[in-house]
């Protein structure tokens, strides 16, 4: 199987859309092995952020993903941070990197219009995700559309270290996530999820209580009139209620939209489902929450193996850009 990379940036909290697009297919795949799952609290520091808030984050997403079934015995379960060659590959690709090509991502030149001073690591973070991929030999990254820009900047400074100096590097490729991925906000339809969405109010949080999850579901922004139908053009609002009960239930959403005779009814499907999804994964959070510790030797044992992995790679790097052995 290729190897396969997925980052989970501590830098809001986990929702649905983030379940059922990117932690769910790596429980599915992991059985088949060559799959890296890590929290990229390096990342989260690009911008203001609380370093309490970054620390109980970090926890809590390696909590939540062991809750929703990913098994560190058949994936390599990681923090970035723990593992200090992510920050040494990333100078050496640096210094392969133009100022230009890293000046033109898209969510540097979005984020930073939206800032007074912003920050350097705002502009390099990009370089950093190339070192997270390229660190493990990784063959795919599944992305969105707004993080493609950085996997292509990852293939190619692969390539050009690759053939300036030496084939070091795996050329990653980028591959479309689940169509779950593409959950949209309830509150605003035309807009996905976000773990950093500026109200709560379209989001559903992992970690919700149910009647939250619920109320949530019930005040969802719906469209004109009255009919059911997963049109996602015309009608937004009911066509993302669709979508989240397809993911729940494995039933397409023109098949679902038959069923109903109305929205309340619809919204009321979606909160039962969305609150039984989440139900189990909930359980066993709350389960491992109180004991912390066992949670941070599974982080332990993964950083080892990635290390493990990780320090021949920056080996070979160091050695083929011209740096001296030690």
């Amino acid at each position: 199987m290729p190897r396969r990379l997925t980052g989970f940036t501590p830098s809001g909290d986990l929702h649905i859309g983030n379940y059922f697009g990117a932690i769910a297919p790596i429980v599915a795949r992991q059985a088949d092995a060559g799959t890296v799952v890590f929290i990229t609290d390096l990342h989260a520091l690009t911008l203001e952020h609380d370093p309490a808030l970054v620390r109980r984050r970090t926890l809590e997403f390696a909590t939540l993903l062991l809750a929703a079934g990913v098994d560190p015995t058949a994936c390599l379960l990681v923090v970035q941070s723990h593992v200090p060659e992510h920050t040494e590959l990333h100078y050496l690709l640096e210094c392969v990197t133009g100022y230009g090509e890293a000046s033109r991502m898209i969510q540097f030149k979005e984020k930073s219009r939206r800032q007074e001073r912003v920050r350097l690591s705002l502009l390099t973070y990009p370089v950093l995700m190339a070192a997270d991929i390229l660190l493990y030999d990784t063959d795919e990254v599944p992305v969105g559309e707004d993080q493609r820009q950085h996997v292509e900047l990852a293939r190619d400074l692969a390539q050009r270290f690759n053939s300036r100096y030496a084939p070091v590097f795996t050329v990653p490729t980028a591959v479309n996530p689940p169509v779950a991925a593409r959950i949209m906000d309830l509150a605003s339809p035309t807009g996905k999820m976000s773990k950093s969405a500026p109200s709560p109010a379209g989001v559903l949080r992992l970690l919700d209580p149910p009647d939250v999850l619920r109320r949530k579901v019930m005040r969802a922004v719906t469209d004109p009139g009255t009919t059911v139908a997963y049109d996602p053009d015309a009608k937004p609002g009911v066509s993302n209620l669709l979508a989240i009960l397809s993911a729940c239930t494995g039933t397409g959403p023109h098949e679902l939209a038959t069923g109903f005779g109305g929205y309340r009814e619809l919204k009321q499907a979606v909160a039962d489902a969305v609150v039984a999804t989440v139900a189990p994964v909930q359980r066993r959070y709350h389960d491992l929450a109180r004991h912390p510790e066992h949670v941070r030797e599974i982080l332990r044992a993964g950083a080892e193996r990635a290390r493990d992995l990780a320090a021949a790679k920056v080996r070979a790097a160091k050695e083929a850009i011209g740096l001296m052995p030690a």
